[in-house]
């Protein structure tokens, strides 16, 4: 027997080491093939400023990205080598994040991006809306005009479908007459990418109206002392708040896990509601924004977490600019000491609404979902715990907390307990937000929330979660909508966002808008996903579907994806196989 030399085995590589190596590439890499020439240089350094001491940060890519995609409509090759030079990063790292992102358009050599861009929500509730007749008039009636009008997912206008964007300002309701004169406007005003939004409430409570009204008091007195943690996390346990971005995991439990690991611990603020048919968080972010930034400052102070990074969805540029303001003027007369804030920018990725996604993109990569575990809780953003939140959790917390935990308990219907915000659209007469108890069922939430369906039209079916929570037939309409009630009929509540579909639609266009959505969402790190998606949407446009082969699909992306994109986004299909498969056969 011929002897072997001795096996050694390397020690495995631990995240540290793992982060250590990528920087000790990027330390060393230099730019190949073409460099950077002065002009760019100058253009990309008027933008994102003088490089820092000690360089450019490498989460703030993406920022960057925005300030030169808002300045030149686009995002041009040369500027992409000059900013990764600034930046010390390899020209494919900064390619790469550019290319993944729907609101990014990377033009090579001497193209230039059209003067204006006009997209047209394909939403459900927009194409239940004419979405697609607006879509189809509106290249001829601007055909004479630089301007190009694309197809766009859903932009979380749900309740003004349907709607239009022009460049970044929301057109709702929108009719080909309206989004004409919003492109006319656009193309005589020099700074209208700067312009002021349009679309906030104009009722919002700002800083000094919430102050007066006795807003921060509690979120001093916690930061002081004055107010027990303990306290506050009974209060969230007793009232039985669970995370209200979709996934519903307790609030209290959630954030003594993140207290109980070791410093420094950090907070990510999920505003990225991509969920099609889902509006509720920009509609209190308009409204009442301190409230939720109370939340924020009383979450950070009992998880105990040094820093805070809002990631607000791009599609939300009334309510980035507003976020802006009252943050600066909370900055400018805090009621107790403040954390580190900061406000990070989407950039049109339905996928970083998935926690760790949003987590990778705050940290200016692509925003793929991590495989876990780790649990972000443990290892999390810049790979420190995380305490994860989205908005209208930690709009209830002052309430809550102030009000006790029996004040929230006290609402609810059919044996559920708490209140929630549903988001609703489609056929009603009134869509809205609508803050109702838990458990009602959507026959109530219609009749006595909306004004019941408009003159012609019946309930037929509805979405009970938006795209991936399912469909269900109109005599299933006396489920209490709630956490945990729905799972039994193959659907889920998600973040609340209700569609209502009439006679006159049918559950299988639902479903296949829905695919569609998923396919050009995916993120494409995982093929069951990626693939299955795609394929998906294509059997699902036969007039009689292969059921046998769209089964095969749902089981392997449902068992196999990475993430709840992937492993949801067959629930609409079974839905109509088992609800309606009049329709498909």
């Amino acid at each position: 027997m011929n002897s072997a030399a001795p096996t050694t085995h390397a020690a495995p590589l631990t995240l540290a080491s793992a982060d250590e190596m990528r920087e000790r590439i990027r330390r060393k890499s230099k730019l190949k093939g073409r460099q950077p020439d002065d002009t760019a240089l100058a253009e990309v350094r008027a933008l994102i400023g003088a490089k820092p001491e000690g360089g450019h940060r490498r989460d703030v890519l993406i920022e960057h990205l925005h300030v030169l995609n808002d300045a030149y409509r686009a995002l041009h090759e040369r500027h992409l080598v000059a900013l990764a030079q600034e930046m010390n990063l390899p020209m494919a790292e900064v390619y790469e994040v550019a290319t993944f992102y729907h609101h990014f358009e990377v033009l090579q050599g001497d193209a230039q991006a059209p003067g204006l861009t006009v997209r047209v929500c394909s939403g459900l509730s927009c194409a239940l809306a004419g979405a697609q007749d607006l879509l189809a008039r509106l290249p001829g009636l601007l055909g004479g005009a630089d301007v190009r009008v694309v197809s766009a997912p859903c932009v979380g206008r749900c309740e003004q479908a349907p709607v239009a964007v022009v460049h970044q300002q929301a057109v709702p309701l929108a009719t080909p007459e309206a989004v004409v004169l919003e492109v006319n406007k656009a193309l005589s005003t020099v700074e209208y990418a700067q312009a002021a939004p349009e679309l906030i409430a104009k009722a919002v409570v700002d800083y000094d109206a919430y102050r007066a009204a006795g807003g921060y008091a509690l979120a001093a007195a916690v930061v002081n002392g004055e107010e027990d943690a303990e306290q506050v996390l009974q209060a969230l346990d007793d009232s039985g708040l669970r995370g209200l971005g979709g996934a519903g995991f307790p609030a209290g439990r959630k954030w003594r896990i993140v207290r109980e690991q070791p410093g420094p611990r950090v907070m990510a603020v999920n505003i990225d509601e991509g969920e099609p048919g889902t509006f509720k968080d920009r509609t209190y972010l308009e409204r009442d924004p301190h409230r939720f930034l109370e939340g924020v400052l009383i979450a950070a102070q009992v998880a105990g977490t040094e820093a805070v990074y809002l990631y607000l969805r791009d599609e939300y540029h009334g309510c980035r600019a507003l976020l802006q303001a009252e943050l600066a003027k909370l900055h400018a007369n805090p009621p107790c000491h403040l954390p580190t804030i900061e406000l990070r920018r989407g950039a049109g990725a339905y996928i970083c609404g998935e926690e760790s996604a949003m987590i990778e993109s705050i940290e200016g990569k692509r925003g793929e979902p991590r495989m876990r575990p780790p649990y972000i809780a443990q290892v999390g953003l810049f790979g420190s715990p995380t305490l994860e939140h989205n908005l209208e959790t930690l709009y209830w917390v002052r309430d809550i907390v102030e009000k006790g935990a029996a004040w929230f308990t006290g609402f609810g219907r059919h044996g559920r307990k708490g209140l929630r915000s549903f988001s609703v659209s489609g056929r009603v007469k009134e869509p809205g937000v609508k803050l109702a108890p838990a458990g009602i069922t959507v026959q109530e939430l219609i009749d006595e929330y909306c004004g019941g369906m408009p003159e012609g039209h019946t309930l037929y079916a509805y979405l009970p979660g938006g795209a991936s929570g399912g469909i269900l037939p109109a005599h299933l309409n006396q489920i209490p909508l709630d956490f945990d009630t729905l799972q039994p009929y193959g659907c889920f509540i998600g973040s609340a966002a209700v569609v209502v579909l009439s006679q006159h639609d049918k559950a299988r266009d639902a479903a296949l808008n829905a695919m569609r959505f998923f396919a050009d969402e995916s993120c494409g790190q995982c093929t069951p996903c990626r693939v299955g998606t795609a394929k998906a949407a294509q059997l699902m446009e036969a007039p009689v579907w292969d059921a046998a082969t769209l089964e095969d699909l749902n089981t392997v992306m449902a068992d196999a994806s990475i993430c709840g994109l992937g492993q949801a986004a067959p629930n609409p299909v079974r839905c109509v196989q088992k609800y309606f498969a009049h329709e498909v056969v």
